[in-house]
């Protein structure tokens, strides 16, 4: 199949949705006989304002969170937490009261959203269907700042953001939270009994513990899907979803040429993105000259001496719903074919259409259909083609027993005369309630524009993984042919196959320095297909939990590496803390020493150090300061020349007044390419969508220009500069 007849395909899947969407609302099996949670109905909203003295939180049904799983299961939580629910035909509501003996020690901050992970927190985990594939996460902290996140195939996602409401506030004797969760901004079966499940969780930072409602089961380890209590609700009201974005974007700015600083006309643009409820569980979104300028900056990473290109998560809007259905199954980590949709691929889209959500019981599908503005420098492309890269993505799912599926793929790319085609299927089955079987295997047809025969490739996964409170346990096997290439996908390495096993003991000393220490060994046999060379990959080491919330990872590694046909000792060991010290400041270090490849035409060895760290103080709860450090060497074995050192410097200034209203300062130094990088930013977020932003950023090189060309310097010359102001509103019909 051409890449060509996978947009086919697509359009097709969004055809049949249209015409048959609304009428697969099946809401899933329950599973058998369970017995439901059925949160109190109320005619009486509660206020959400922090303070829990309606009377729909004296009659609510409650539930405490009497015990822990993590650092350890089954303990009795050091604080009493009780959690209330509610509903009404438009929204889900729920209430907390956190007690606390020492509230002086409370951790919480006014910040931005999705950066309270490190502080106290209450969590709603909600699987909107029941059916045990994947779950919504609210967090929200005690001054109630959102987080929230989407997580399946044991991989959560806080890149998605909800329209959703939270209040929180800090007492004498703890801190109380409330929230409501609008039925439109979750995907649910639209019948008039609707069964949902759910899981409470409380975090306290300072102790590194979370505790929950219904208590984790010890033998079957953090399985949150397969753990929820099921609840029932009814009469909720029906609608059709509409979403409207439109953005207005001003970007001005200027570029240093033959040593003089030249600025350009402003550009004013606009930008559009719509989403459909074709039913309560089925979305269609689409989007028009997308704007991403309110994404902030990704942070410098060492580019220098790789194998594979940088990995950077996705963080734009139109990408996010759903996007956890495109996790592949069968991959720990350790395969080298990541993913097969990383949406990152689709660079500059000029037009886009994405469908996910549930058309049946047991059925859910993603599409993305997409034309991106992709640039000539593509391997696929061939002078005087088109303009435009067209992607098309299928995903189809079918939920097994438990928390297990089958899936397919169909993700293609074409651009200039050439394409590239991956297709295949991947699924996971609950072997036990400890252990789990995931699997995948894809086929790859690919053509550049030049006219060359189509080349085809192979790739096979398999995960199996075993968790308990005791024990940890993975094998995971990958066989990739060399011809194997995934133009919408993330492989950081074809041709080779590998087996890889570890297992990972739990002790909980009785001690009051040690609180939890899992040592682990790791071991791993993998074959270079085009030299039949074998490398290895043994690490042994231990994670320790210390008091309060530190914890210490030391390990050492034997490992050999095979590059351009020949084997190289890469072998090292290395150090990570982390450690919240006091409630304002926390830090994470890392440092490793090992022997390494020089990347290049004719490689050869050498040795080198890989650190980075960061520190976060808080002095108050609006402001937040944060200092990074990475950095890299590579020293040359054969002459003991050290060839580069490569430093990035970066330091975060926050202040944030309200929930609503943020500043923020970045300024950034790469030691190795002497460039500095500030940027400034004032935003308002009402909501997801509805945002005002006004930023400044600007680029400086240690450099002077001198009789007519740029020579390195000690000053900053400024090489480039730029204003952009942004404006957008979400309406929600």
């Amino acid at each position: 199949m051409t890449a060509q007849r996978t947009i086919l395909a697509g359009a097709c899947l969004f055809v049949l949705a249209l015409a048959f969407g609304p009428a697969a609302g099946a809401a899933p099996a329950s599973g058998g006989a369970e017995s439901f949670f059925r949160p109190m109905r109320t005619g009486s909203p509660p206020a959400i304002d922090g303070r829990l003295d309606e009377a729909v939180w004296r009659e609510a049904p409650a539930v405490n969170l009497d015990m822990t799983f993590s650092p350890d299961f089954g303990r009795q939580a050091s604080e009493r937490t009780v959690a209330r629910m509610a509903y009404d035909a438009e929204n889900l509501y729920f209430a907390f009261k956190c007690y606390d003996r020492e509230p002086d020690k409370i951790k919480a901050a006014v910040a931005g959203r999705d950066t309270i992970t490190s502080d106290d927190f209450i969590c709603i985990n909600l699987d909107s269907f029941n059916d045990q594939q994947s779950l919504y996460a609210f967090y929200v902290n005690p001054l109630g700042i959102q987080a929230d996140s989407r997580y399946a195939g044991g991989t959560e996602d806080f890149s998605v953001d909800f329209v959703w409401t939270s209040a929180g506030r800090i007492d004498p004797d703890g801190y109380s939270v409330e929230m409501a969760v609008p039925f439109k901004s979750i995907r649910y079966a639209g019948k008039r009994k609707v069964e949902m499940s759910i899981f409470f969780e409380r975090r306290v930072s300072r102790r590194a513990e979370h505790c929950s409602y219904p208590a984790l089961d010890p033998a079957q380890g953090n399985a949150f899907l397969t753990q929820m209590m099921p609840l029932e609700l009814e009469d909720i009201k029906r609608y059709t979803l509409v979403e409207v974005l439109p953005a207005y974007t001003y970007r001005d700015g200027a570029e240093r040429v033959a040593g003089s600083l030249a600025g350009a006309a402003g550009v004013h643009d606009g930008h559009l993105t719509g989403k459909l409820g074709l039913t309560s569980q089925l979305i269609l979104d689409a989007t028009y000259n997308p704007d991403f300028s309110q994404i902030e900056a990704d942070a410098g990473q060492v580019d220098v001496n790789l194998r594979t290109d940088l990995y950077f998560p996705e963080k734009r809007p139109f990408f996010l719903e759903g996007s956890e259905m495109f996790q592949l199954a069968g991959t720990s980590g350790l395969d080298p074919l990541e993913a097969v949709v990383y949406t990152r691929t689709i660079i500059d889209p000029r037009l886009g259409f994405k469908l996910s959500g549930k058309i049946g019981a047991k059925d859910t599908i993603a599409s993305i259909l997409a034309l991106d503005e992709s640039p000539a420098s593509d391997p696929l492309w061939a002078p005087g083609d088109d303009r435009y890269a067209g992607f098309g993505i299928l995903r189809y799912k079918r939920a097994l027993a438990g928390d297990g599926y089958l899936g397919l793929f169909s993700a293609g790319r074409t651009y200039g005369g050439g394409f590239n085609e991956v297709g295949g299927a991947d699924g996971q089955v609950r072997l036990s309630r400890s252990s789990q079987l995931s699997f995948h295997g894809f086929g790859s047809w690919t053509r550049t524009g030049s006219g060359d025969p189509a080349a085809g490739g192979l790739a096979l996964g398999a995960d199996y993984y075993y968790d308990t409170r005791d024990l940890g346990l993975n094998i995971t096997f990958y066989d990739i042919s060399g011809d194997f290439e995934t133009a919408t996908g993330y492989l950081t390495r074809p041709g080779v196959a590998g087996l890889h096993a570890s297992v990972q003991p739990r002790f909980y000393p009785k001690s009051r320095f040690l609180r939890k220490i899992v040592p682990f060994l790791n071991v791993a046999a993998i074959k270079d297909l085009p030299s039949g060379l074998v490398e290895t990959n043994d690490v042994l080491g231990a994670t320790a939990l210390l008091p309060g919330n530190t914890t210490v990872l030391l390990q050492g590694r034997y490992s050999t590496e095979v590059f351009l046909g020949r084997r190289f000792d890469t072998s090292g060991g290395g150090l990570l803390v982390t450690s919240q010290v006091t409630k304002a400041f926390s830090l994470r270090a890392q440092y490793s020493r090992s022997n390494l490849i020089r990347y290049v035409a004719e490689p050869y060895a050498g040795s080198g150090s890989r650190a980075s760290g960061q520190v976060t103080f808080k002095p108050s709860e609006k402001f937040d300061l944060a200092a990074n450090l990475t950095y890299a060497d590579f020293t040359r074995r054969s002459t003991g020349a050290r060839e580069y050192d490569y430093a990035i410097w970066r330091g975060r200034l926050g202040y944030q007044p309200n929930r609503y209203l943020q500043f923020r300062a970045v300024v950034e130094y790469n030691a190795f390419r002497r460039e500095l990088l500030t940027d400034f930013l004032a935003s308002f977020v009402y909501v997801p969508g509805t945002v005002l932003q006004l930023g400044y950023g600007a680029l400086y090189d240690r450099t002077a220009w001198i009789d007519g060309e740029y020579r390195d310097a000690d000053r900053f010359l400024e090489m480039k500069r730029g204003l952009f102001i942004k404006a957008s509103y979400l309406w929600r019909l």
